[in-house]
């Protein structure tokens, strides 16, 4: 009997920490505690917003104050030049905090007319670092929905600004800005700042440019990474099989001493501009590079189409393990994307028609095949009618990257163009050549085309 009566003691204890705890919390007493802890709570964290913004206000001030006295005489200077063409300083209507209305100023013309816009920020209109101040005429149905934007100041410098010169730009604006606000801070307005100096010089982003260019005497098929993806779901549908390279400051170094892979390239279904080195090639040859689409940030994006048409991958490369590792990445993150078989690249050429004759047997809708340039390019080449997949890429060193083998560089690090020394600190015995030398013969030969007028290669 005793066991019973010690489990009523212990009913009756609990039934008594029940009643105090539903009188603590329902009761008139309880009840006004917690109005008072909520408005308290709630009052702390207003305030501590205050704080935040108010340290920010008093950073904005004060550098906007320095810059504008460094730039005095810079900016009588232009507004001299822009009176002597019959310009002047222009009012253009923006959207500020909270929505309202204000006038950015601007000189009417020339390549430094943002700079007045110092003055808007000294009045508190805008912040330095901040989402992109837009037009009233501007506003979406999107950016109704996403009044979180118009919580802080805009700025004169954003994200996506500098997304856009570096070509990462990807996303949205909108999703740039839900980026920004999501993680802004002192310290990374700061570093966003810092970013855009080296941006300054990656020219401007651009979103019209012709869709394919010459680049060193190599056709470059000149989409964004939207396109780019189409291009390949759409080359599937049509069920033709079609090659895609990528192209960076190396494959062009290489095409220039290997004559079969510049006609290779040359005559590729399509060839996608990776790298900043390609982007400031284009600069030198006065011709604009729509995106950076590069193969490590496509992928992720081509495995979620892939996955949303329900098609089919094969992955062929890598060290034994590495593309097991990549499979089980994509079904972490794309569960219902089949991989219809991988292997990894190291095998003889002996076995070559058993691996050609397993990934026709897959009927896989596309093929990654990462050996390197240009050895990828030319498999695939020798064995595209054999394979029968619509679609096969060359992908480089992407596998080593999504198995983990290699950390991929900060996105800080690829907004200022050098996720090529990241690469190099990873790896410096095996690249240092291609960064160091190769990028500076690149450039170079970029020059010299340049200087030639493209007469040869």
């Amino acid at each position: 009997m005793q066991p019973q009566v010690e489990n009523k003691g212990l009913r009756g204890s609990n039934r008594q920490a029940l009643i105090t705890d539903l009188d603590r919390r329902f009761s008139r007493s309880g009840i006004r505690r917690k109005q008072i802890s909520r408005v308290l709570g709630g009052s702390a964290w207003l305030a501590w917003v205050q704080v935040v913004t108010g340290i920010k206000r008093i950073v904005d001030v004060v550098f906007s104050l320095a810059l504008l006295a460094a730039f005095s005489p810079l900016l009588v200077a232009l507004l001299i030049a822009v009176r002597l063409r019959g310009g002047g300083i222009a009012r253009i209507p923006k959207l500020g905090r909270w929505a309202c209305t204000y006038h950015q100023l601007a000189f009417t013309s020339g390549p430094l007319r943002g700079l007045p816009a110092l003055l808007n920020v000294l009045r508190g209109d805008m912040s330095l670092v901040g989402p992109r101040a837009i037009s009233p005429c501007d506003v979406t149905a999107a950016d109704r929905n996403a009044w979180r934007r118009f919580a802080i100041r805009p700025g004169l410098v954003c994200l996506w600004w500098i997304r856009q010169r570096a070509n990462i730009a990807y996303g949205g604006e909108f999703e740039t800005d839900s980026e920004y606000l999501d993680t802004h801070s002192l310290a990374g307005d700061l570093a966003i700042g810092l970013r855009a100096l080296p941006a300054a010089f990656f020219g401007r982003g651009v979103e019209l440019a012709p869709d394919r260019i010459d680049l060193l005497g190599i056709p470059v098929n000149n989409l964004t990474m939207d396109e780019a993806i189409s291009s390949i779901t759409g080359n599937v549908k049509a069920g033709r099989p079609s090659q895609v390279c990528f192209v960076n400051a190396d494959c062009v170094n290489i095409a220039y001493r290997d004559r079969a892979y510049r006609e290779l390239l040359r005559h590729c279904g399509t060839v996608l501009a990776d790298g900043i080195g390609i982007k400031l090639a284009g600069r030198i040859l006065n011709t604009n590079i729509r995106q950076n689409v590069n193969g490590t940030d496509l992928f992720p994006r081509l495995c979620a189409e892939m996955e949303r048409q329900r098609l089919g991958l094969y992955l062929l490369g890598g060290r034994p393990g590495v593309p097991d590792d990549v499979a089980n990445w994509i079904s972490e993150h794309y569960p219902t994307l089949e991989v219809r078989g991988y292997r990894h690249g190291y095998f003889g050429p002996e076995e070559t028609q058993d691996v050609v004759g397993k990934i026709r047997e897959s009927r896989a809708d596309v093929l990654l095949v990462a050996f390197g340039a240009p050895k990828q390019d030319k498999w695939i080449r020798e064995h595209l009618e054999q394979l029968r997949v619509p679609v096969s890429i060359g992908v480089g060193g992407l596998f080593d990257f999504y198995s983990g083998r290699i950390p991929r560089a900060p996105v800080w690090m690829r907004e200022i163009g050098m996720e090529w020394f990241y690469r190099f600190m990873n790896e410096p015995r095996r690249m240092w050549r291609r960064y160091f030398v190769g990028n500076i013969v690149f450039l170079w030969r970029a020059i010299s085309w340049r200087i030639a007028g493209g007469a040869a290669a």
